[in-house]
């Protein structure tokens, strides 16, 4: 997230205390986060004189203090090499979406939603896919990247497919929508849906426009009309902050706002108040409450409103790990699962665990959970003789 913040600042020349003379010092700049011992941690100021930080050859993703420390690290990160040099390029060319080159418009549907289960049922309506993706290969801020970053440029073959890696994770999100919609039966040609997206963060307002959310559109097309609000204290400034509808307005159309705050504070100060509109969907990217206890407190009073107000709600995960603890503490809190398992339209990007590359990559939106009231009372264990 620290490479997207530095990217942000220098295209749109808003510092908050940070500068950059060109891009070649800005590509600098985001490669320092990565820029420590994979074997040891050490970090470059920690380095003794005449050492430096060399990155692995193949991946140009890693970086070593010393030779002893890139071969007692090999049998652990010859496991994930190869999937890192998809990282390291990813990376760089995720530049292109604050160039405004990514996403790329996207065509019509030729199948109806229901049809569309998968990537694998999306990708063969969209038959211009390829000149897209060459358009942004052969514009000049493509040429601009690869001229200021210190690393040889891929093939076309890896940029065409990296640009998709990147367009699939800002698709996923819109599609994931489209298919909680479909879990819970919501129907958006009976009336008008409203959609809180709880917990939104920098990954999906940074940089966010008010046509973000238009693939719906395509997905459910002359639908009565869709509200997206977007809450959450990390909502980062910008044109979809503004003031979420109490009755909606012009059908056909996806309207999104966005509220700075804790969800339960939104609700308390403006659902509650009736100044938006009650939702008919919850949607969480990546809540992490299954991390450490600070962040399941935090969440608690969210989890707690979505349960007791009986409200259809969907998140979704990094990983089957990650969706195994979650699962774990929505049950503790006698929430009724009705579904879970992996997503069809995860994110096709890998992520690096930064603290820790040598783990595999995980991906945005691989796995959900959808849920919705309390845990039937029959689901709950009936008390023993000694109890």
């Amino acid at each position: 997230m620290k490479c997207v913040i530095l990217i942000r600042a220098a295209v749109e020349g808003k510092s908050k205390g940070i500068s950059f003379h060109n891009f070649k010092e800005m590509f600098q700049k985001m490669e320092e986060t990565f820029k420590f011992c994979t074997g040891c941690s050490k970090l470059p100021e920690h380095l003794t004189e005449g050492q430096t930080l060399k990155r692995c050859a193949k991946c140009l993703n890693v970086y070593y203090c010393t030779k002893e420390c890139q071969q007692k690290d090999w049998p652990q990160h010859k496991k994930v090499c190869k999937i890192l040099r998809l990282v390291a390029i990813d990376r760089l060319v995720e530049w292109l979406m604050f160039t405004g080159n990514l996403p790329f418009p996207t065509g019509k549907w030729s199948k109806t939603a229901t049809e569309v289960k998968s990537w694998d049922d999306w990708l063969p309506m969209q038959r211009d896919l390829t000149a897209c993706l060459d358009a942004i290969l052969s514009g000049g801020n493509m040429a601009i990247l690869w001229k200021n970053v210190s690393r040889p440029r891929p093939d076309d073959t890896d940029l065409r497919q990296s640009l998709w890696r990147i367009q699939s994770e800002f698709l996923s999100r819109v599609l994931t929508v489209g298919m909680a919609m479909q879990h819970f039966g919501l129907d958006p040609y009976a009336k008008p849906l409203t959609i809180h997206l709880a917990g939104a963060s920098h990954s999906e307002t940074m940089g966010a426009r008010l046509t973000d959310y238009d693939e719906l559109n395509s997905m459910f097309p002359g639908h009565q009309g869709i509200e997206v609000v977007m809450v959450g204290p990390e909502v980062v400034d910008g044109p979809i902050v503004r003031t979420p509808l109490t009755a909606f307005g012009p059908k056909q159309k996806v309207y999104i706002s966005a509220y700075k705050g804790l969800y339960h504070q939104f609700w308390e100060d403006v659902v509650e108040k009736e100044e938006a509109a009650k939702p008919d969907l919850v949607v969480g990217f990546h809540p992490g409450f299954h991390a450490n206890q600070g962040l399941v407190e935090g969440w608690l009073p969210t989890l707690l409103l979505l349960r007791d107000y009986n409200i259809p709600s969907f998140f979704t995960m990094y990983s089957e790990m990650e969706l195994k603890y979650s699962l774990q503490i929505l049950l503790e809190l006698e929430m009724h699962i009705r579904d879970s398992g992996s997503n069809p339209f995860s994110s096709q990007k890998p992520e690096q665990v930064q603290a820790c590359p040598n783990k595999t990559p995980v991906y945005c939106n691989s796995h959900y959970v959808c849920f919705q009231g309390l845990l039937p009372r029959e689901n709950f264990e009936e008390p023993g003789p000694d109890s």
